[in-house]
């Protein structure tokens, strides 16, 4: 067996820890022999992590997702709470470490356990995986309800005074399934067997409101509403007079959904599915479009504002139609509104800033990874949901506590997880204190402590 696969035990350190031998036959770097060993100390990849906690703990994100659990548990034997089970799998999947099984490699990883509160050395190793999937497993569908309230209660938490006007945005994506689960359907237009959870963004703050795991189908007009008023309602709890828009693509655009928003005095602009009767109205409209193309203006667009009543419409509502021609040729695209002002700034300044909800829900998607629903029973699948929110929270924090005019402001959550928390760090227990050393070549030590110092200072 060659050298480098061979572990050495290390009874006399602590927490079972494995001592590696050296790597074997590394090439001489200007005539100096190159060695490397395994003997660096407590380290950790994860240094970033405390800044998260500062986060989670001024959010109560924690408390958010497990508070509403019912803990039948002996007292007497239990070695982790809810709390630090929840609190460690969010700081996980912000870190990168998205599935359940990565706690069994990090169980004893000193940054993560400070994370949750315990001491890297003295302190219980973190909890194992099949732990965490009995809590993912634990709430039924009435401490989801509680938990879903609880993240529209900590949106409206998290801003320091009631804002006058909110955008919420509302849209719907795929979520593959992995196998024979609950609400699982197959998708024509997605070509695949999926979940199609609906998200609620803040349209202005690009806070998480709702994440709602449902069957892999298009949502009703009655479903739409139903969700819009839940959410709505516990906002209106805690801002009376908050104005509310809100955005949506076309299959958002129902019956229930908009007399809801009316009945509740909410302002929205929403697409409009074209059909043969606005094909028909919009016709002339292309025409002069095409007609007014040159090679100088190889691209004309015009707006109109006209009434509309559909077939399940109980009233007329007004309509704003975009056409365009271009060298490819002219299309018209339409959008519902009870907004007022020129077409031009309603359908490019308010409805097209909608395309921002996308980005969203990609961080979301991408950078939390929480299509990682592989559980078979819908609940465990929801709760998932919730976790991966909570992972969410963290790294947008994150990324505004960064300066306004800084580039961080705008960069993905893959780009602050890795220049923000995938730090090397050095942990030592004393007897008094933790000491927590970071590189000294760490490009960006000055603009962490500041967001740091934005975090403890002002709070979420």
């Amino acid at each position: 067996m060659s050298k480098q696969f061979v572990r050495v035990a290390t009874g006399a350190t602590a927490h079972r820890h494995e001592r590696y031998a050296d790597f074997a036959g590394l090439s001489a770097v200007e005539g100096k022999l190159l060695t490397a060993t395994f003997d660096a100390g407590r380290l950790s990849s994860d240094g970033g992590v405390i800044v998260l906690r500062e986060i989670a703990k001024r959010l109560d994100l924690a408390g958010t997702i497990t508070g509403p659990l019912r803990d039948d548990r002996d007292p007497v034997r239990v070695r982790h709470s809810y709390g630090e089970m929840a609190m460690a799998r969010m700081v996980m999947i912000a870190a990168g470490y998205e599935d359940c099984d990565d706690v069994d490699a990090l169980r004893c990883d000193p940054a993560l356990k400070i994370a949750i509160g315990r001491a890297p050395d003295s302190g219980a190793d973190l909890m194992s995986q099949p732990t965490l999937s009995r809590l993912e497993n634990l709430p039924d569908w009435r401490a989801l309800a509680r938990i879903g309230l609880g993240q529209i209660d900590l949106y409206c938490r998290s801003f320091a005074r009631p804002p006058q006007r909110i955008v919420l945005d509302i849209d719907d994506t795929d979520d593959p399934a992995h196998g024979q689960q609950e609400l699982a359907l197959f998708n024509a237009h997605y070509d695949c067997t999926c979940f199609q959870p609906i998200h609620v963004f803040d349209g202005l703050s690009g806070k998480p409101i709702l994440s709602l795991l449902r069957p892999g189908k298009r949502p009703s007009g009655e479903e739409v509403a139903k969700v819009l008023r839940h959410v709505i309602r516990r906002i209106r709890k805690h801002w009376r007079r908050v104005e509310i828009l809100v955005r949506g693509d076309s299959h958002y655009c129902s019956e229930p959904a908009l007399a809801l928003l009316e009945t509740m005095r909410c302002d929205y602009i929403l697409g409009f599915a074209i059909n043969s009767k606005l094909l028909e109205i919009a016709a002339p409209w292309r025409k002069q479009c095409e007609e007014r193309r040159s090679w100088m203006k190889p691209t004309v667009r015009r707006f109109h504002q006209l009434p509309y009543k559909a077939r399940e419409w109980s009233r007329s509502r007004k309509l704003v139609a975009r056409v365009e021609a271009t060298d490819l040729g002219s299309d018209a695209r339409f959008i519902v509104t009870n907004l007022q002002g020129r077409g031009k700034t309603l359908y490019e300044k308010v409805f097209c800033a909608r395309g921002a909800a996308e980005n969203l829900i990609k961080d979301m998607k991408r950078f939390t990874r929480s299509d990682k629903t592989a559980c078979s029973r819908w609940e465990a699948n929801q709760f998932r949901l919730f976790l991966h929110m909570g992972a969410y929270w963290l790294l947008h924090a994150l990324r505004r506590a960064a300066p306004k005019r800084s580039r961080w402001r705008g960069a993905t959550f893959e780009t602050i997880r890795r220049t923000f928390v995938k730090i090397a760090v050095r942990v030592e227990e004393l007897k008094g204190r933790i000491k927590l050393a970071f590189p000294a070549s760490y490009p960006q030590a000055a603009m962490l402590a500041a967001m740091m110092g934005a975090i403890t200072t002002r709070g979420p």
